[in-house]
């Protein structure tokens, strides 16, 4: 392979495969700490910046792409301390140029293992303007000693990019928060509509409807038809107190939390033949709306993932203070989730418990239960004011 195709890979290589080709075709060092043409042509021609330092962090040459990078000339950054054009962090910043290196100069510069979006690395040019590196440290023997290596690469294009999806995740957080606040005031209206309107005139037709049976005068066929009119009443009410309680549960609003969640608990085992613990206490479920909402309808989906896929036996599910926290755990002896079920673009319940969850600053964990064999789900929210952006993902 020919120097210019060499230079040529380099440029379409990651930082990481360009690097390793890079040093693997370097032949070894001359006692005259001279590289052969063949290598320094290779290193000169790079289009990533390459930087040789000894182990005072001297460097003892830089290609043209390295000064390009730094705003200097290959003759500049010669004889200068690595220092001067990398720094480890910005708290170097407060130390002096003179001050001696560590003795582990891998540990002491921190590039190698390093990942582009720890940005550990920062860069000095020569006007003084900062900006973030990538690296790769590699060392190699001359005269007994070793003579280090260093590529870098400049990612500002890159943390701009990561800063725009940052941004752009923190915004689709913030709108699906204020969706499911929507969808909570609307469920809250359409319920109260039902309850307080619809569900009144049901009850005041069916009152009408037992005095008109009272009559005496009424035939045998006619109260048959009024007794059946009387039991579609019954269900109609019935079922309008299921779908107004289904939108928003009346126990939430007229006994708070806990009696809602002990309601659920009680609709759940009037349809399943399973053991249910519901492990709280009042005094700690005393929430404002937001959370006592959340966390009601992070229970209820649970419960309904429990009942569609787990055919569990035991329930158990655990409501505790700790500190300034809220500690939820739910769990099961059913089937279990795989991991690759988590991350399912059709499991929307455990997408929207995680949002739920986000959205109230907190910490959500499913996995498999060590103790029961099924699925253990751990929520950790903060009882104080927390922004989504400080949570735990």
């Amino acid at each position: 392979m020919s120097d210019r195709g060499n230079s040529g890979l380099l440029h379409i290589l990651p930082l990481g495969m360009a690097a390793a080709l890079l040093l693997c075709l370097l032949p070894p060092l001359k006692a005259s700490r001279q590289r052969p043409a063949r290598g320094q042509a290779i290193i000169d021609s790079a289009s990533d910046a390459i930087i040789s330092i000894d182990s005072r962090q001297i460097i003892v040459h830089a290609n043209a792409a390295a000064a390009r990078l730094f705003g200097d000339t290959p003759a500049g950054m010669r004889s200068m301390r690595l220092g001067h054009y990398i720094l480890r962090d910005l708290r170097s910043l407060g130390k002096h140029e003179g001050d001696p290196p560590s003795d582990d100069i891998t540990r002491d510069l921190r590039l190698t293992g390093r990942r582009a979006t720890d940005c550990t690395l920062t860069g000095r040019r020569s006007d003084g303007a900062m900006f973030p590196l990538e690296g790769l440290l590699s060392a190699m023997p001359q005269d007994g000693h070793s003579v280090f290596t260093i590529i870098v690469r400049d990612i500002s294009a890159r943390k701009q990019v990561h800063a725009q999806l940052a941004r752009s995740f923190s915004q689709l957080r913030e709108l699906s928060s204020a969706l499911q606040t929507i969808r909570e005031e609307e469920r809250k209206h359409i319920a109260r509509e039902l309850h307080d309107d619809l569900g009144q005139l049901l009850a005041t037709l069916r009152v009408d409807l037992t005095l008109v049976r009272q009559h005496a005068d009424t035939t045998l066929p006619l109260q048959a038809l009024l007794h059946s009119m009387d039991g579609l009443l019954v269900t109609s009410i019935t079922s309008l107190r299921r779908i107004a309680s289904n939108l928003r549960p009346r126990a939430l609003d007229e006994g708070g939390l806990y009696f809602a969640l002990q309601k659920l608990r009680h609709d759940f085992l009037q349809r399943r033949a399973v053991h249910f613990d519901l492990l709280a206490d009042e005094a700690d479920l005393v929430l404002d709306d937001a959370r006592s909402t959340a966390i009601y309808r992070i229970v209820q989906e649970a419960l309904t993932n429990i009942a569609r896929h787990a055919e569990a036996s035991h329930i158990t599910i655990a409501l505790h203070r700790i500190v300034s926290s809220l500690a939820i755990t739910i769990q099961d002896d059913g089937r279990g989730i795989a991991e690759h079920d988590l991350e399912k673009a059709t499991a929307l319940g455990l997408l929207g418990m995680r949002e739920r969850v986000w959205g109230l600053g907190g910490s959500i964990q499913i996995g498999a239960d060590s103790e029961l064999g099924g699925t253990r789900i751990e929520i950790s929210l903060p009882m104080h004011a927390q922004t989504p952006d400080t949570a735990t993902l």
